[in-house]
């Protein structure tokens, strides 16, 4: 069994090609500037996790696992658009240098040629790996448009919110470790445990990622913290404390959210210390890292081949930026 650090290296290797064709360079050179940001590869390297779970790494598992970075950066292409954000990974993003209309178009041919990866598996695991992948990439699409109407919504329910993330984010990490299980092998049973781990495991990443956005230090976030609460963005931390609030703390919330003061940031984590939501937060986050680990127990796999898995999700529900 390999650890993630290992197999990270090893995809890195794999991955570390031209995906594109050289022209018309205007369009095709976007993709790989966008690529060449890097990042940390979750999603294929637990692809090739599930898959080493159930057996030795299939050689269907490697274009499996482009296929889906190949995704993920086609949603973080049209997402940058969506959210007009000037920068990712602190280097410009493909529309702020290529131009909004290229940034589209070559989106579109990531996903293209994600498909083209996907054609590479063999026929037996073929049907079953499309019909998951197709799934999932309308799922994520749904949630994306629910975080959309999130912010012309006043009040967003928790159930909700997480029903987005579950969409957003969850299922991309869920279904990375099921296509590997099902290359590897894994049966119906297997499959759906591996399936639930990541999905829990996914919202438990997010909890930590939206407490990270209010309470990080700066020198391990490597951003100033704040950036949810001065666009007023509903987070974890934001909808527990509209909920819990007090007249007088919902009253000082809703006046930060409207006027923007200087200090903002800071007053805004004092309604939430008031009200507690941080503790709240790193309870809920526990609630659903232990449901995971629950469902990883429950596969039917020899226990210390699950250790790698058991590590990485400590790391990405503990980690510090």
């Amino acid at each position: 069994m390999h650890s993630f650090e290992a197999l990270s290296k090893q995809f890195a290797q794999y991955f570390n090609v031209r995906h594109f064709p050289k022209e018309p360079s205007s369009l095709y050179d976007a993709d790989e500037y966008f690529l060449s940001l890097g990042g940390k590869r979750v999603r294929p390297v637990m692809c090739l996790m599930g898959n080493e779970l159930f057996d030795e790494i299939s050689k269907d598992a490697w274009p499996v696992a482009a296929a889906i970075e190949l995704f993920h950066n086609f949603t973080l292409i049209h997402d940058d658009i969506m959210d007009k954000a000037p920068l990712r990974r602190n280097q410009p993003t493909v529309h702020a240098k290529y131009g909004e209309s290229t940034a589209l178009l070559s989106g579109d041919v990531m996903l293209i040629v994600a498909y083209d990866y996907l054609n590479q598996v063999s026929n037996d695991y073929l049907h079953k790996v499309i019909r998951l992948f197709n799934q999932t990439a309308k799922e994520v699409c749904e949630g994306q448009q629910m975080d959309m109407d999130f912010e012309k919504q006043e009040v967003v329910k928790m159930d909700e919110y997480i029903r987005m993330i579950e969409l957003k984010t969850s299922v991309l990490l869920a279904a990375s470790l099921s296509l590997g299980a099902i290359l590897g092998g894994a049966g119906q049973a297997n499959q759906e445990h591996i399936y639930a781990f990541g999905r829990n495991l996914g919202i438990a990443f997010q909890i930590q990622d939206d407490y990270l956005d209010a309470y990080g230090d700066p020198a391990k976030f490597g951003k100033q913290p704040g950036g949810d609460i001065m666009s007023n963005k509903k987070t974890f931390l934001m909808i527990k404390a509209l909920e819990s609030a007090n007249a007088a703390q919902l009253k000082e919330l809703k006046r930060l959210m409207q006027e923007n003061p200087e200090d903002k940031v800071a007053r805004v984590l004092s309604v939430f210390d008031d009200c507690g939501v941080n503790k709240w937060a790193a309870g809920l986050k526990e609630k659903y890292i232990n449901e995971a680990f629950e469902h990883l127990e429950e596969m039917a796999v020899v226990t210390s081949r699950k250790e790698p898995l058991r590590e990485l999700a400590h790391f990405l529900v503990q980690r510090e930026h």
